[in-house]
């Protein structure tokens, strides 16, 4: 069996850029069949970063949001901060993210080869200079090894509070299969440690019950370093890569937990396209109400290390309190990363604040194809 860990997310967030380009319009300029594309991908428009946004700055946006929604945590920590330091400034509205001891950024867009994302994401939320902090790859899961290790720092009393984010803009060669769903976004998560003060007040928002991976040479898809863009292996990329990993990694997790698959009111899955996570979800028994809002891929296309992580926001701005969540990611090169959630108390106070992921799909401005490149050739 597991260990439960102590562990939960104090805040979360997420940012979208505004700008889409409709599936078609990618069609017409390759002159390929609209109706095939969007049968195969299940996906009608995707997401387009704008000239002066990168991984970075997408990051930024959603971590604001993950800070002001913990910005409620200290309520249930006020005992805490008052028998820690006498001089603490952590106060009952104020949460102090110079408490934040790590942060970690997965992204396959990192904007330098040498020079961290990290960082400078530290100092552009002024959290300060004491943190410990890395850049981390591994494909579509960079977002989630992110939260691995950042649950593990706060579980084993390195840190209070740690960052894990997931953001891309990610690429796609035009006229490629990629080009009709590489798209850019990112989710931002605040670790702490679970459970209640001596008033009864939950310290999280989620908690974060149980973690497992599944890890392998798997060389469905890759970009070496001088390449602009990826190179796929088409259908190798589901049955040996995708599928396998998260099939063999959920069943593995609940496996391991004694659960199953109906005991979870919520299941979230990497989303490269839309057909894959319904595909998995068939095969492991979810039914379409637990991924209702799990899935966010037709709006938006597959945000890379931000993919299923956005989804698991959406969740959370949508969950009652005391439901479980399942969530597993996918990177090629291969692995999964499996999370057990379980919603608390506090969630819906959380859910009131910020701009939620509903908002960033509303908002939204269509550019067309010449426009599109324009933009993203800026970036990468």
């Amino acid at each position: 069996m597991l260990q439960k860990l102590n562990i939960g997310i104090v805040g979360f967030g997420c940012y979208i850029p505004k700008f889409r380009i409709k599936i078609e319009d990618i069609a017409a300029a390759n002159n390929q069949n609209v109706e095939l594309l969007k049968s195969a991908l299940l996906i009608s428009e995707k997401s387009v970063p704008n000239k002066d946004e990168d991984a970075v700055t997408i990051a930024v946006e959603a971590a604001k949001t993950a800070i002001a929604r913990a910005e409620l945590v200290p309520k249930a920590l006020e005992n805490d901060a008052k028998t820690e330091d006498n001089n603490s400034n952590e106060s009952v509205n104020n949460f102090n993210k110079t408490k934040i001891g790590a942060i970690y950024m997965g992204s396959e867009s990192h904007p330098y080869a040498v020079k961290s994302s990290a960082s400078i994401l530290g100092e552009a939320l002024g959290i300060g200079n004491n943190f410990t902090a890395a850049d981390l790859e591994f494909a579509c899961k960079a977002g989630t090894a992110a939260l691995q290790i950042v649950s593990g720092m706060v579980a084993s009393g390195m840190i209070k509070y740690g960052l894990a984010i997931g953001a891309d803009t990610s690429q796609g060669a035009p006229g490629d299969a990629l080009e009709y769903s590489a798209s850019a976004g990112g989710a931002a998560f605040i670790i702490g440690k679970s459970g209640k003060d001596n008033n009864g007040n939950e310290k999280t928002a989620a908690n974060i019950l149980y973690t497992l991976s599944k890890t392998t040479d798997t060389p469905d898809f890759w970009r070496r370093n001088t390449q602009k863009y990826p190179t796929h292996m088409g259908r190798f990329t589901g049955d040996e890569a995708y599928f396998k990993h998260v099939i063999e990694t959920t069943q593995a997790m609940l496996n391991e937990t004694g659960f199953k698959i109906n005991d979870f009111d919520h299941v979230v899955f990497h989303q490269p396209n839309g057909k894959f996570p319904l595909s998995a979800a068939k095969t492991l028994g979810a039914t379409k109400e637990q991924l209702k809002y799990g899935i966010v891929v037709h709006e938006i296309g597959n945000t890379y290390s931000g993919s299923c992580l956005l989804g698991l926001t959406n969740v959370l701005e949508n969950a009652l309190p005391n439901q479980r969540i399942l969530l597993t990611s996918y990177g090629s090169g291969s692995g999964s990363d499996c999370f057990v959630i379980e919603t608390t108390g506090l969630l819906p106070e959380t859910q009131k604040i910020g701009k939620k992921l509903l908002n960033h799909l509303s908002n939204k401005v269509y550019v067309n194809y010449t426009q599109y490149r324009q933009m993203v050739e800026m970036i990468h």
